[in-house]
Formats: structure tokens, sequence, C-alpha cells
């Protein structure tokens, strides 16, 4: 295959729209890290229709203050999330950090938060680096060896010490093999930090220190369906496997939390289960037993505190999160919260185990900060990141829809429809999620609000196999040579919508984001002759290229998703259900936006099919995005890259 080159294409178009937005204002004109090719301009009167669905702020908890009931947040500032400082429920954040890349991960130094342990990348490549940084002065100390993508740190309980994980970064070299570097650090002295443990392969994660800060749990993650629990000694960086091999059926293991004895963990499990749930682990004999086991859902966090004698965690229940609690004495459920049906994350508790926050997202809320004190059983709402100019209680909540696949399976999405206000039959939008093993949720939908509200646009999130949510069967069923399963799971998306008397199936747009991006290139080619278009989104566009410049940290674990492409056999097959295979029957109009510095779908995925379709003469519009990873994260281009979006809906699907 021929190398890909960046180029900057279409530079009359460019320089004709940037011109006519300049002396008329009738056009946006793109920012400056941006290369488009086949994009038209884009009407101004665009981008001031979308403007109030782009200015959501929403927060997400990173820490609590250890001295003080106040958060330390992730919220945008400008361009990029920083970290902001919250000091009272609905006082207006502080903003602490105001870099020009996104700051990724923050924790306070956590006896008198003198100081705080950022991370942040660069430009979208995910090579993150851990800094100690002083709000006052501004100034930052490098604390992770430089050249490294480092993990995201983790305090003992003496608060003198770190740990954190290293990879090295080597694109576009399938014959490495991936490897981890495990480092305990004091983040004041960071030049005596000491390396613990090399570790081979890339997916090891999930480090929490034994209440005598003498030991160490980890896990060793395979894929979305194995994972295994270590333990390693601090002293002498000596470790060993904890959990023992089930015959023929993989295990997976998250989250392990020390109980506050040391003599056992609390962890995510599967085993013996269809579904994932709440399992204590001795680690001495290494039995596990299952809390809750009642519960017919799978557990996605799990956030223990000895002083509150609780472990909270979160289920999922048809893509909604219900916040749950266990007396660690009883283990019996206690009194929960009553919260809209949502999105729960990032779970912490205050050290005196008084009260626990979280962030909550739902179809009427961007993300917010919330707390819960279990003994007054009292929420309280500490951040607002709705935008002024709409009124979101007038959002559509989502419905969850049921269609038979072509096996007679099953499959399950989240349906938004228009407002009342739109008559007729209304185009539809299928938006897949990425992973592959992800899940669509009732979170938040951000500016897609805009073409359900303000286009009339029936909007549709497919859960197809191979989703996350649905329990291990239903996790495993697109590995491998059942790729195409998923994608035919889509066709009977198209059958379903062919049915409803309010959708048009006559036109019918597939959009997605990295896996997602692929079943939108899939859909261009199995399904040309049934949906008006496409848009993907740093999609995968031929597996093997693919697999062979992802970056080798990811490497392994993706090909026990897809297949190894060192074998012949898997080779050939992941070619031939490649979208590059069949460029040819790619005919309804298409849009590709990439990042230039994506580690995970390397930017070459998108070029290589926009140069095949201009090879053949088809059109297709592309946005590149120079100082961009895996997704648009600065506001600008978001903006521009959803603008130009929705010029496209407009224009593919008509929906006046």
């Amino acid at each position: 295959m021929q190398p890909v080159t960046l180029r900057r294409l279409a530079p009359a178009l460019l320089a004709a729209a940037a011109l006519a937005a300049h002396a008329q204002g009738e056009f946006l004109t793109p920012p400056a890290s941006l290369v488009l090719e086949g994009v038209p301009p884009i009407p101004a009167e665009i981008a001031a229709a979308t403007a109030p669905y782009t200015a959501f702020r929403p927060s997400t908890l990173l820490d609590w203050h250890p001295q003080g009931r106040e958060f330390l947040v992730r919220r945008r500032l400008g361009e990029t999330e920083q970290l902001h400082r919250v000091t009272e429920p609905g006082r207006a954040p502080e903003s602490l950090t105001d870099m020009p890349d996104a700051v990724s991960a923050g924790r306070w130094e956590p006896q008198a938060a003198k100081w705080l342990l950022l991370s942040h990348g660069r430009g979208g490549d995910e090579v993150f680096a851990i800094h100690r940084y002083d709000p006052a002065s501004r100034q930052s100390v490098p604390v992770s060896p430089a050249g490294r993508r480092a993990g995201t740190p983790e305090w003992n309980h003496r608060g003198d010490r770190i740990v954190f994980t290293t990879v090295p970064i080597d694109r576009n070299d399938s014959s490495r093999v991936a490897s981890t570097t495990v480092h305990l650090a004091d983040p004041a002295d960071p030049e005596k930090a000491r390396v613990l443990a090399q570790l081979p392969g890339g997916g090891w994660r999930d480090f929490s220190f034994s209440p005598d800060d003498r030991r160490l749990a980890f896990v060793e993650y395979v894929s979305a369906e194995e994972s295994h629990l270590w333990l390693m000694d601090v002293a002498t960086g000596k470790r060993r496997r904890l959990t023992k091999p089930v015959r023929g059926t993989p295990v997976f293991y998250e989250s392990p939390q020390f109980s506050p004895d040391g003599n056992a963990l609390y962890v995510v499990s599967d085993r013996g289960s269809e579904y994932r749930h709440l399992a204590r682990v001795d680690i001495a004999s290494g039995r596990e037993q299952a809390l809750a086991a009642n519960l017919k859902f799978d557990v996605e966090e799990i956030a223990l505190s000895g002083a509150a004698g609780r472990i909270a965690f979160v289920t999922n229940e048809e893509g909604a999160h219900v916040l749950r609690f266990l007396d660690l004495a009883t283990r019996k459920e206690t009194l929960r919260p009553a919260l809209v049906p949502g999105v729960i994350s990032t779970l912490r508790w205050r050290k005196d185990g008084s009260e626990i926050a979280f962030t909550h997202a739902s179809s009427r809320s961007p993300g917010d900060v919330f707390s819960y004190d279990p003994g007054a059983n009292r929420v309280t709402r500490w951040t607002n990141g709705n935008s002024p100019a709409l009124n979101a209680a007038t959002f559509p909540e989502p419905r969850v829809i049921r269609w038979k696949s072509f096996d007679g399976r099953v499959i399950t999405g989240l349906y938004y429809h228009p407002p009342s206000r739109f008559e007729g039959v209304r185009p539809v939008v299928v938006s897949v999620h990425g992973g592959p093993a992800a899940q669509a949720r009732a979170g938040f939908i951000g500016r897609n609000n805009y073409l359900v509200n303000e286009l009339g646009i029936a909007l549709i999130y497919p859960n197809v196999r191979g989703s996350s949510g649905f329990g291990k069967r239903f996790l495993k069923l697109d590995n491998g040579r059942l790729r195409e399963d998923s994608v035919k799971d889509l066709g009977a998306l198209l059958d379903w919508i062919g049915v409803q008397p309010g959708l048009d199936a006559g036109r019918v747009l597939v959009m997605g984001g990295s896996y997602g991006g692929y079943m939108a290139l899939a859909a261009s080619v199995r399904y040309a002759d049934r949906i008006a278009g496409a848009a993907s989104t740093v999609g995968i566009s031929n597996f093997v290229t693919f697999l062979e410049r992802t970056e080798t940290y990811r490497r392994d674990l993706r090909r026990v998703e897809y297949g190894d492409e060192r074998v012949p056999a898997m080779r050939e097959f992941l070619e031939s259900i490649s979208p590059l295979t069949h460029v040819e029957k790619i005919t309804k109009p298409l849009f590709i936006a990439q990042g230039k510095n994506d580690p995970r779908v390397p930017w070459t995925e998108s070029a290589q099919i926009v140069a095949a379709l201009e090879q053949r003469g088809t059109p297709a519009w592309y946005l590149l995005a120079t100082n961009e990873g895996h997704g648009f994260r600065k506001k600008a281009n978001a903006d521009f890259q959803f603008n130009a979006t929705v010029e496209f809906i407009r224009r593919t699907l008509k929906p006046w």
C-alpha cells in the first residue's frame, strides 16, 4: 500500500471561504489548525444557531480537598478543560490552571493541599506527563520521566508517595513488544523515584495501596473479557497473581480496593456470573465471594470507605446508572439516593466518610458534581454546567427501543424523538458508539440536542452486539470473525426504521467515532442503497493498517478484540471486511474527520480512504485537525466540526 502523506487540499476553496467570511460575514473561517478537503464554505448562520448548544460547561469531579468541604474539578476554560476549585454549592468555580492543552487528571497533595498533581498531553497525543503544580505561582515540576506515557498516579495513605506506570511511545512498529514500568515516587522529590517492576504488556492498571502502604493491588488487563488480580510488595517489588484461571472461561476483574483490615480485596468481578458484580476476594486463600448477587446488572464502579463502613457501587440498568451502598459489616444494601436517571462516574468518598461525591449527567444536565450524605439522606448539587441561553428541562429524554437482528437476537438502542411541532415523517441520524466494548447510555447528548430540537431529526443510539452492559455473552458476539455481525445489527435497525410511521427510511444518516467511525464506513459499503450518507470521526478504514500503526501499548489489547493481523488467514479476513477494500461500493455522501496526533486510530486511516475515494472521483468531505488526537477537544475545532456536520446533514437529509 502506498504511504499516505499530509496534504493541504483545496486551497482555493479555503481561501475563497475565508475571504467571503471576512468580507461579508457569510461563511465561517476555519481555525488555522484545520486542513479541509472538499468541505464547502459553512454558512455563518449555522454557527449563530448552534452557539447556545456549544456553550455547555460540564464539570467532572476529580478530588475532595483534604482539609475542607470543597472539590477539585475539571471544567472548560476558554478552549480546553482545566482544573478548577469549587468551594461552595452553587458558587462559580475558581480556575487553577490555564494551559494550552487540556488537563486530563488532577489530585491534591493529600495532607495540606500545598500543591496539585496533574496530568496532561499535547495536541491530543495522549502522551500524558505527571507534574507537581503550585496553583499560587502557576509553576510546575515534572514528576514522570520525559518521553514516556504516564498513567494516572495513585497516592499512598500516608500521602508521601505515589505509584504510577509508564509505557514507551513507538507507533508504527508492529514487531515491538509492549512493556510497562511501575514507578514509586515522592512528588516533593521526584528525582529519587525508583522503579518497582518491569511488566510485560501494556494493560497494567487500577493500582491501590493497602492500609499499611506495604502492598499494592493492581489489575492485568488482557481484554474487555479477561483480566487478573495481582499483589506486589512495595519494598521488594515481588509480585504474585492472586486470582486463579477458570478453565475455558475468562474472568474479568477491575477496581481492586483493600478492606479496612488489609486481609481482602473488594473488586468488580464476573466470575461465575453473566454480569459483573461486587465481590470480596480473600488475600490469603484467594477465595472469592459474590456480594449483592441478586442484582442482574453490571457493576461499573466501586468506592470503599473504611470510615463510613460502606462500599458505594454503581449498577448499569439499561444504560442508566443507579448508585447503591453496601454495609461492610452486614453485607446488606442500605438506603440510596433518588437521582434522575443518567450516568454516574468518579465516585469519591470524603476522608471522614461523611459524604460521597460523584459526577452525574443526564439527558437534561451536561455533567455536574453532586455529593450525598448517607446519614441525612441528602443530595447536594455543587455545579451547574447548563447553557444560559437554553432551557435544558425541555430537552427530549430517551426511550429504549428494541428490534430483532438477522439471527433473532434482540438489539436495543436509545431513541430521541423531535418535538411535536415538527410534522410529517422525520429524517433519522443513527449514532454508533465507539469501543467497541462501550455502550450508548442515558447521559447528555451535548451538541446533538440541536439536531433533535432545531432540525427535527430523530436520533437513535444503537447498542449493537459487542456493547458492554448486557452481559459477557453479548460482549463477545462481535469478536474476531464475528465482526460484521454487528454491522448486520445496523441493517436490522434500518428495517425497524422502515416500519415506523413517523420515520423516513429514505433519509437516514449513520455517524460515529472511533469504532463507531468504522461502523459508519461499513454502513456506507454494505447499505449504500439504504442510507443517505455517513459521517466518520477517527474511524478505522482498514483493520490491518490500523493494527500495524496503533501505539504499541494498545496493539495486543486490540488484537484480542479484532484478530491478529500477523496470522495470514486472519490478515486475509481483516482485509476482506475493511471498508477500504470495498471503497468502490461507497456511493453516498461521506464526511470524514480526524485528529493528526491520534495515538489510537492513526490519522492515516482516514487519509487513505479519502485518497482512495479521490482516485475514483467519489466526492467526500475531509476535515483534519493538526492539533487534535482521538476526537476534537479544543472548543474552536469541535465547534467548526459540528457546524460542518450540521451543514452536511442539512444537505444530505434535507430536514425541512
